[in-house]
């Protein structure tokens, strides 16, 4: 198994395992169970996505697209809304 993706949680991991799974590419969440043991603290670069080495090239691509796809949901999520913070009151 090769991993294709490092997740920063979780549900990122699912997130690509799922979408490889729909692209017919058998996937792996590794170091899943590893969360746990770090409690309150946030886990970081425990998890990743593997796949088989002869599906390294495919996987790449769709991994491409669902890390830009969680890269502009956490830009999104990070912009205040219009109208609320920052704005003064009228």
């Amino acid at each position: 198994m090769r991993t294709v993706y490092l997740a920063e949680t979780l549900i990122d991991a699912h997130l690509v395992k799922d979408a490889l799974e729909r692209a017919e590419i058998p996937a792996f969440v590794a170091g899943e169970y590893l969360t746990g043991g770090v409690g309150q603290l946030p886990a970081r670069d425990f998890v990743a996505v593997q796949v088989p080495a002869a599906a390294v090239p495919a996987a790449q691509a769709v991994v491409r697209e669902i890390a830009a796809r969680l890269a502009q949901a956490r830009e999104a999520a990070a912009e205040p809304a219009c109208g609320l913070a920052g704005q003064p009151a009228s």
